[in-house]
């Protein structure tokens, strides 16, 4: 199934990310433990290969990239 992600225009989207950053060791375990990235913000655009997100971090306007190969798992808001 193919998403119309134009149709969410302007809802707010929270993408879980296939890659895994900040890879520590747990030193009870001497194991991996990965973070869980996130990607927030309202969608403003809709491209042939990802999606653009816009938020505000500390007071500043911020336009995410994320493209669809990068994509695990999408939250739609707003609706």
């Amino acid at each position: 199934m193919k998403m119309e992600w134009n149709n969410f225009l302007g809802k707010t989207l929270n993408i879980t990310m296939h890659e895994n950053y900040g890879l520590t060791l747990d030193p009870k375990g001497d194991t991996p433990i990965y973070e869980i990235v996130f990607k927030s913000g309202r969608l403003i655009e809709a491209y042939n290969d990802g999606l653009l997100l816009e938020t505000y971090r500390e007071n500043e306007q911020v336009r995410i990239y994320v493209p669809y190969s990068s994509v695990k798992c999408v939250e739609i808001f707003n609706f």
